[in-house]
């Protein structure tokens, strides 16, 4: 069993041949814009109505508690990127501190979280997209598993995953600087849309504050409560470990991974509670939960037809930024466990003219497309948060135990009161994850059953550290 434990060295994490290195070609403005981008999306645009569904007024609450864990993991996640500015995230600390077994789990946690993200702000994305596509037949609007409206493929959503794809196989700093342009679009859409909601703030919608509980189970089954919804809101924080895939191609990794980190995180939680405040203050949330598109339904309401138009509008353009941001930690997930022979080698090519992965980006962005065609937003979240909190348990747990292994090594990033943030942030993860809909947490547990097999049969044996043995 020594091989579940065999570790990679944290000191040749970048000793590679060149045809398997990154190029670096990303400073801190591309790091911030990435974390925002990924973070505010479909979590704020849309996912707002499911939470305010769950827990009335109280989803305020929900993002607290949310951001509050979110925040845990981001430090260490700070403190762990500095130290080892390599490609791959939790995977990458996972198989340096606790081995290659639960790297490997890590791994293909991150692959369910990041390749269904995609797949999510897909057809988030979709939801906004619809209000310009009147003549686009229904049935092509929603996948078949849609139990509202079922149709046969959400195209729109097919067709977003694809266009982000083609965009990151060009190159990672095109990308980058493209998408620092449409966060800037994101962030005016979401100024305008408080600036027009906070005149018709009514501090009566938020009381009663706690409508449906702080946890509890609806009589089918269906978990409610400001915990519930927070296990869905988390969906709408995380985003900031994207950054930290980006490790091996940033400049300077230890100043600015730690701007685009923690930098981003705290940009984002300001942005969330005020926009939060402002559509709960001028709608009560029984008229605006069940909308596709929340912070346009409220600007309707609020008679600003072509307000809400813009929002849909800025939607439309500034949501590929989530997927693009995730798109590419995916990619480069994939990238680095098959560089580690975890998955075949030749996946693990980088193109000599781009300098990406793009066999690893074509792959990602088809699978993404595929799930977005099919499967409905809610549902796709929930397991995508299963997979996320494995990864920001992973980094916590690999942040205290190098804390007590290896305290002398330089760290340019330190997590203050790493005891507390590292046993809170756990805490708060496994509870989270305790909170989310079964079907989530039976997905969770089948899809890495399935991924143990695969390393039984192949990562155990084809390991860069199986044949060095």
């Amino acid at each position: 069993m020594m091989f579940l434990t065999r570790r990679k060295s944290i000191d040749t994490l970048l000793d590679h041949a060149e045809h398997h290195q990154l190029k670096k070609t990303l400073s801190w403005p591309h790091l911030i814009a990435l974390g925002v981008g990924a973070i505010v999306g479909t979590g704020i645009y849309t996912l707002i109505g499911v939470g305010a569904g769950l827990a009335g007024p109280a989803v305020i609450l929900s993002f607290v508690i949310a951001g509050a864990v979110c925040a845990c993991a981001a430090l260490a996640y700070a403190e762990m990127s500095t130290m080892m500015p390599a490609a791959g995230s939790a995977y990458t600390y996972s198989y340096a501190v606790l081995g290659e077994g639960l790297a490997w789990i890590v791994g293909w946690s991150l692959i369910l979280e990041y390749t269904v993200v995609c797949a999510a702000v897909a057809v988030g994305w979709s939801g906004h997209a619809a209000e310009f596509l009147p003549w686009l037949p229904k049935a092509l609007l929603a996948g078949p598993w849609d139990p509202t409206n079922p149709g046969l493929i959400n195209l729109p959503a097919v067709f977003i995953s694809l266009v982000v794809t083609a965009l990151l196989v060009i190159g990672t700093r095109e990308s980058a600087t493209v998408n620092i342009v449409l966060v800037m679009i994101k962030i005016s859409a979401l100024a305008l849309f408080v600036a027009l909601a906070a005149p018709a703030f009514n501090p009566d919608h938020f009381h009663p504050f706690m409508t449906r509980g702080f946890s509890g189970v609806e009589p089918d089954g269906t978990k409610i409560g400001v915990m519930a919804a927070a296990s869905i809101m988390f969906f709408a924080f995380y985003g900031f470990d994207a950054v930290s895939t980006a490790a091996e191609e940033t400049k300077n990794p230890g100043r600015n991974l730690t701007i685009g980190i923690v930098g981003s995180m705290l940009i984002c939680t300001l942005i969330y509670m005020v926009v939060a405040g402002a559509a709960i203050g001028a709608l009560a949330v029984p008229e605006f939960a069940a909308a596709a598109a929340p912070l346009v339904n409220v600007l309707k309401v609020l008679k600003h037809p072509l307000a809400g138009e813009i929002i849909a509008g800025a939607a439309v353009l500034a949501l590929p930024t989530v997927i693009m941001a995730f798109m590419y930690g995916q990619s480069r997930i994939f990238f680095v466990m098959a560089r580690d022979g975890l998955l075949p080698m030749g996946m693990a090519k980088v193109n000599a003219k781009t300098g990406t992965p793009v066999i690893m980006t074509v792959f990602t962005g088809v699978v993404a497309a595929v799930i977005a065609g099919a499967v409905p937003l809610a549902d796709i979240a929930a397991v995508a948060n299963a997979g996320t909190l494995c990864a920001f348990i992973a980094a916590l747990i690999c942040m205290m135990i190098l804390r007590v292994r290896d305290p002398g090594r330089a760290r340019t990033f330190r997590t203050p009161l790493w005891p507390v943030v590292g046993v809170a942030g756990i805490a708060g993860c496994l509870y989270l994850f305790t909170t989310l809909p079964d079907t989530a947490i039976k997905a969770f547990f089948i899809w890495n059953g399935v991924g143990v097999v695969a390393y039984l049969l192949y990562g155990m044996h084809q390991s860069r550290l199986a044949k060095a043995a």
